[in-house]
Order: C-alpha cells, then structure tokens, then sequence
C-alpha cells in the first residue's frame, strides 16, 4: 500500500500482528545454548541435594574457640564419611562434601591448627557455620526457569541442575539474506571502479544469527535484473520463514525487489517509515513467511532490521517483543528532522552516577562505523529545533 509513512510504532504494530510462533522441538540441554524454551522447567529434586560444606575444614559440634578435637575421619566429594562427630571429635570435611550426620558446624582450615589426629580450633563453631542447606539452590517441585526466556550459560546450568537431558526449545526461524547491486564483490575481492564489498549481507545475517536464527543458506547477491531478482527471491522463499532484501526498494529504475515480490504472491503491508534513517523500508507477507525489504545504506539496513526484523524474530520463538529500554541522559544537542523521526547512535557510560548517552560521531546513513561502540538507538521525534543536551532520553538497547 502506498501514502503517508508509518510511524515506528506503527511500522512494529503491523509487523507484530503477522507473526505467529513456529512451533516447537526437543533440545539436548548441551545445545539449548541461546534457544528459546517452551516450556516451564521445574526441579526433580533438591540442589544440593544434601547437606554440604562450603569450605575445607572440620565439621564439629558447635562450641567455643579454643577446643582441641580428634579427627575421626574424612568427608570427600563424592565419598560421605561413614559416621559424624562426637562431643571432642571432628570429621575433616571438603568442599562440597557431604556434611556428616549429627556435625552442628564446619571450622574452615584458615582458623585451625593440627598436630597429628589432634586439632585446636581457633575459632567458635556457630550452628549452622559454612553449612550450605539441602535444597538451597533449588527446591525439588519448584518452577525454576518459565516459557519464552532465552537460554544463557546460567540457564543451561540450572536446567541441568534441575535434572534436566533436553529440554522443549521454539524451533529457530530460518532466515535468508539477500541484497541486491551489480557494483556488490565478495569479502576480500578486488575492486574494479564502482564496486563496493558486500557489507550488508553479512551484517544482516550476524544480525539474524545473534537474534536466534538460523540461515537458510549463505547469504547471497542478486543482479540489477527483473528475472534474476525475481529467481532468487522466489528460490528463497521456498526455503525460509524469514526473508531479508537490502536494497532495490526503491523507486529507481534498478530497483526490482518490489515488482519481484508482487509477482511472487507477497503481499505489501507497508512501504515507507518516517524513520531516518530507513524510510524507503518494505514489509509483506506470503503465507506465514515474513518478508523485510530494507535499504541498501549500510547503517538504514541495520537499523531498520534492529527496530523491524529483531522483534519478529523474537515473536516468532515466543520470547518477549519488548525492547529493551535504558534511561540516560543526552550529552549533545541534536538537530530535529521535520519529518521524520531519527535513530541516533549512541554509547552509554556513567559518569558521576548519571548514565549519559553520547552519540558515536557522523551519524549519514552510509557510515557504517557509526555502529561502532553503539550500545543502542536514542529515538530524536520529528518536530522543530532540537533535543537539548541534558534532556532524558530513552535508549533503545542493541
């Protein structure tokens, strides 16, 4: 559809309401790594599942300092000592190790001295002291980890302290990445006059990859060409939940994405966001397949997908769209667009306890090195004059 563009609100709101969640597969704890889980997890049974010491050292009866006690024996990882202390007796005790029945405290190593079987414990020994309760970390019946969290190092632990061998994960969206231009070379290839390497491609698919998708085949490049546009797209389409175009969106006479994917039965949504930079950004369905066609600027094509492409995919895994948001405060001026909102780079760092936001330098659509140190997106909102240094700002974390 054509006329005013969206605003980003807008632009996400439609984006949103054609995903629908892909399903489910079983995961093998060892590779649930940056999945998406589906289902609750909840604990088999107490973590730790006994009494154990959090130090190396002797596990006594509570008493005062200054006591001697025998040792009568030793409490391993692994191999629990065969009885507990008595009244002038310890067990020596490792870290982890089971606590032995009837020890009321362990003494770390630090505050004893020992001669032989005898031990002075230069410390008192308080109920309790470097005991770590059975169940503790998780309780066995409690819910420790809920549907749609994305799995990290923490949660892959505790899923597996819970007991658990694979786990119910979102299946991961396939994504293909195209982007369109003759003058595009590989990595690495000499360049002829007018030729640049082909960035985006393989930004929008690190994009897509740290998102939690997968690649439905390397990224690719297509010829200024109807035919050819329209071939590799439709190749695409056939393999992905998610395509991705840079570039040829426009109105130019080289520009092709639009007239291929009408051909392919995909269905325009919008065209155009008030957004700079990334106004001439493409939206449409065919099915339950996404299609993003975003600029071929190389900073418009990361922003866009950033604001556009990322919650999608979250969506589609049943993660949360929620962007996540930081409040600081502006350290420079910047101009107002009239007619379009803009999407400032900035770094954050603290400074006297204040978070501020500073923008990473020359901000043009084609100076990808704007992304660099970028910790997220301030959205300036269209209007006269400008955003003032020292304003509150939301920072829209990358």
């Amino acid at each position: 559809m054509d006329g005013s563009p969206l605003g980003i609100a807008q632009a996400r709101e439609v984006v949103l309401a054609a995903c629908r969640p892909l399903g489910t597969e079983e995961v093998p704890v060892t590779d649930a790594l940056g999945r998406v889980l589906a289902e609750p997890v909840i604990a088999a049974a107490d973590v730790p599942p006994f009494a154990s010491s959090a130090m190396d050292g002797y596990a006594v009866l509570a008493g005062p300092a200054g006591r001697v006690v025998r040792v009568v024996g030793e409490s391993r990882a692994g191999t629990p000592a065969e009885r507990g202390p008595g009244e002038g007796e310890a067990v020596a005790i490792s870290t982890g190790a089971v606590v032995p029945p009837g020890a009321e405290a362990v003494v770390p190593l630090e505050v004893t001295e020992r001669d032989g079987d005898r031990v002075t414990l230069t410390a008192p020994a308080r109920p309790g002291d470097h005991v770590r309760g059975a169940g503790e970390d998780l309780r066995a019946g409690g819910t420790v980890l809920e549907p749609g969290r994305r799995l990290g190092p923490a949660e892959v632990g505790v899923a597996i302290g819970a007991g658990r061998a694979s786990l119910r994960c979102a299946r991961r969206p396939r994504v293909a990445v195209l982007c369109t231009g003759d003058e595009l070379r590989a990595p690495g290839e000499p360049l002829g006059a007018g030729q640049i390497h082909n960035t985006n491609a393989y930004t929008l698919a690190a994009l897509a990859l740290e998102s939690g998708a997968e690649l439905a085949a390397p990224p690719g490049q297509v010829r200024d060409e109807l035919g050819a546009t329209r071939d590799a797209l439709g190749s695409a389409l056939d393999r992905a939940d998610v395509l991705v175009v840079s570039g040829g969106v426009s109105v130019g006479p080289h520009d092709h994405v639009k007239g291929a994917l009408a051909e392919l039965g995909v269905q325009e949504r919008f065209w155009r966001v008030a957004l700079r930079p990334g106004r001439p950004t493409w939206f449409g369905v065919r099915g339950d397949r996404l299609v993003f066609g975003l600029p071929g600027n190389p900073v418009s094509a990361m922003v866009t997908f950033l604001l556009f492409a990322r919650p999608a995919l979250a969506a589609l895994q049943g993660a949360s769209t929620a962007v996540p948001v930081r409040l600081a405060t502006m350290t420079e001026a910047i101009p107002r667009n009239a007619g379009r909102d803009e999407a400032v780079r900035v770094a954050l760092r603290e400074r006297d306890g204040v978070l501020q936001a500073t923008p990473t330098g020359p901000q043009g659509s084609h100076q990808l090195t704007s992304m660099l140190g970028a910790d997220g997106l301030v959205i300036v909102e269209r209007g006269e004059g400008e955003l003032p240094a020292g304003a509150p700002v939301r920072v829209e974390i990358r």
